[in-house]
């Protein structure tokens, strides 16, 4: 990061809208780049952009209406979809399903009445509960329909009966309608049909409201999983699109000439205009992921633990041997959906968790709700009377007062000590400083248990894994449960604050289709049948490279500046969970090909499991096809600073403030985080500051930074 005149044009933007800031990341074409902060703004996203993009542009000395036009891309991510689920603030739906099953949406899955619960409500059956539906039983209608397992059509389409259903949904007030029957993905011609029978009774209605067939979306096997996505694509993802439009809009407003784009779930980016948008319900920490990886592979890392700490939220992921994982059948907001989303697991708590006592124990409990863009008791304007970890921040002396956002915002040490003091201090019996030191405690063992558990559940050391830590808060508390677990380096980037917008920028512009399939073949099969399974193979792709071309076209790309990518799902015959793998073939015929497919597959195998585990002596099942297609977009370019020795530079140096851990309170050394060069060492207690983040190092540890601006964190007592 610079603080000086722009030198180079500026390419790349990325967005990180979260509930509590919103991080803008600007790239040069020279690989230089600059973090942003502001404050969240639930009721307008573009202006907390605008207010975001000119704290970060002010560095170089630049203004909004001048870099705007310069840039090349631009790409999005943020909370509001999933925010609009979970307040159930979203369109009213109308459900369309087959006759007999018109309660299979209220009902869910059973997981649905448990999911999000900690282990002490899930195990005790009084304490679980459904979320309403997000399609009533009012707005629901079956119409008389059924196709077999197999995709035969046992009862045909009662084409009057749809036309009606379309007439009492409109009457009942839908502002969208879903369809979505029984085995589509087997033969969607029935699920077609009510669509266009759905389209041609609103055209003589006189009615304009969008219609989504699940066929047409998700044409994935498990029938609750699909249903919730494709009425996430009506419920969430329409209104959405108008936040994204607001969005889009300010740019254009300020001179912009790009096409935004937004994070998806799986890795990539996609157009705000594409037709799948509920795959970018979740894309913050998705972004984090992606710039790991992309870390990694510049500091030779293959195996990283991403860890993402925001104000309400640590996201924890493991990229392995180079790759992460997708689940194929994720929850969201205790919804099952049928999205290919990266695998990451969250826990809630984060810097602005609310901290309360259990009036039963007197335990501390941290969450899982949290202070948001409001930070805490000790900003006056909050209007908060709860303690959040960052009151205790800000009275250990982690914080500075005057210098949060960058000063934006002023904080009051000593209206949150009094909060402390009231509800946490006094009702334990403690000093104000170790009842705010023992929630810090608390929350990074919690952090720590929870980050080391991850890792060797799945079979892994830490010895083996770099972890990056980032976030707004991270910098803060990666000392405390990095501490002991052991990895082989830690790694806090310089703009840990908006590396989740800078992985949206690293990502590829990307459009991913899925497709359940069902092909069974024996370890020793004929050529003959190794070639039909490809046959079929090679047709659910070409299906799919339809409808991936036409979101580019859509976006005004030609089909030939497409690089397809084709993959598949397959698991051994009779084993319950897949591996998504990427093709070793770009296209599938002959019985050579199925060969290579299930040499990528067994491989695959041995790396996430082990190679005692394979047995292909099962047989091989492809249970569903993967396309995706993506052109080639600008990307950051990490710097490289000339080595300028241990010793940090004196205007790096701002002084010393008060620190309490360990039941005493030392001198820290204060930096200014954009001052230090490459090179420089720094040995704790001392208090790493930037606009954007804090990185605490305490007594105990020391850090370096590397010619990339990261900070590699080490123990050393």
């Amino acid at each position: 990061m610079e603080v000086q005149q722009a030198a180079s044009q500026v390419q790349v933007m990325g967005i990180d809208a979260g509930g509590t800031m919103t991080d803008t990341f600007f790239v040069r074409a020279d690989g230089r780049f600059v973090v942003g902060k502001a404050q969240s703004n639930p009721g307008d996203e573009s202006l907390a952009i605008f207010n975001s993009s000119q704290d970060a542009l002010a560095h170089w000395g630049r203004e909004v209406d001048d870099v705007y036009p310069e840039l090349v891309t631009c790409v999005y991510s943020g909370t509001a979809m999933l925010n609009r689920i979970l307040m159930r603030k979203g369109l009213d739906v109308g459900l369309i399903c087959n006759k007999g099953f018109e309660q299979i949406h209220s009902m869910g899955r059973a997981l649905q009445s448990y999911l999000g619960y900690a282990l002490e409500d899930r195990i005790h059956l009084n304490t679980h509960r459904y979320d309403e539906p997000l399609v009533p039983v009012s707005r629901t209608r079956g119409v008389t329909e059924r196709t077999d397992v197999q995709g035969k059509v046992v009862i045909p389409l009662r084409e009057d009966e749809v036309r009606q259903a379309t007439r009492e949904l409109v009457e009942a007030g839908s502002q969208a309608i879903v369809i979505c029957l029984l085995q589509s993905h087997k033969n969607e011609v029935s699920e077609q049909r009510a669509r266009d029978l759905v389209r041609d009774e609103l055209k003589k209605l006189k009615v304009d409201i969008p219609v989504f067939a699940s066929v047409d979306y998700y044409p994935s096997r498990k029938e609750s999983h699909r249903m919730n996505t494709t009425i996430l694509e009506a419920y969430g993802a329409e209104p959405s699109r108008q936040t994204l439009k607001k969005v889009s809009d300010r740019f254009k407003k300020h001179g912009a000439k790009f096409d935004l784009r937004v994070m998806a779930t799986h890795g990539g980016t996609i157009s705000w205009k594409a037709k799948e948008l509920a795959r970018t319900i979740v894309s913050g920490p998705i972004g984090g992921v992606i710039g790991s990886k992309l870390l990694g592979e510049c500091l030779g890392d293959e195996n990283i633990a991403c860890s993402d700490i925001g104000g309400t939220s640590f996201d924890v992921a493991l990229i392995t041997k180079g790759s992460f994982a997708i689940k194929s059948d994720p929850d969201m907001a205790r919804l099952v959906l049928s999205l290919p989303l990266v695998a990451m697991d969250s826990v809630g708590a984060g810097a602005g968790s609310f901290v309360r006592l259990d009036p039963y124990s007197k335990s501390i409990k941290l969450g899982p709700d949290s202070a948001g863009y409001r930070v805490g008791t000790c900003w006056p304007e909050s209007g908060l009377d709860t303690v959040s970890v960052s009151d205790c921040h800000v009275v250990l002396g982690y914080l500075n007062p005057e210098n949060f956002l960058g000063g934006a915002i002023k904080l009051d040490v000593q209206r949150a000590r009094d909060h402390i003091k009231a509800q946490i201090a006094d009702p334990l019996g403690l000093s104000v400083e170790d009842a705010a030191a023992g929630v810090i405690e608390l929350l990074d063992l919690t952090l720590s248990e929870y980050l080391r558990a991850n890792i060797s559940a799945k079979g892994y050391n830490p010895a083996e894994f770099t972890c990056f830590s980032y976030g707004g808060a991270g910098p803060v508390h990666t000392y405390g449960y990095t501490e002991g677990v052991g990895f082989k380096d830690v790694v806090v980037p310089a703009w840990a604050a908006g590396f989740s917008a800078f992985g949206c920028a690293c990502a590829d512009f990307e459009y991913r289709y899925d497709k359940s399939v069902d092909l069974g073949v024996a370890q020793f099969a004929s050529d003959a049948d190794k070639a039909a399974a490809c046959a079929s193979l090679q047709d659910a792709w070409e299906e799919l490279a339809v409808k991936v071309i036409d979101e580019f076209v859509i976006n005004g790309y030609k089909p030939e500046d497409v690089l397809l990518i084709p993959g598949y799902k397959m698991q051994y015959m009779g084993q319950l969970n897949d591996l998504e793998i990427v093709s070793p073939v770009s296209s599938a015929a002959t019985a050579a090909d199925w060969n290579q497919i299930i040499e990528a597959f067994e491989n695959t195998y041995g790396r996430v499991y082990a190679n005692s585990a394979r047995s292909p002596e099962l047989g091989f099942s492809i249970t569903g096809a993967i396309l995706r297609g993506m052109v080639v977009t600008q990307k950051p370019v990490l710097p490289e600073d000339p080595d300028c020795g241990p010793n940090p530079p004196k205007e790096a140096y701002l002084g010393t403030r008060p620190f309490y851990r360990h039941k005493r309170w030392v001198e820290a050394a204060l930096w200014k985080m954009e001052a230090l060069k490459a090179g420089n060492h720094i040995v704790g207690p001392a208090i790493i500051e930037s606009d954007a983040t804090t990185f605490v190092v305490p007594d105990g540890f020391e850090t370096t930074v590397d010619k990339h601006r990261l900070f590699h964190l080490k123990e050393v007592k």
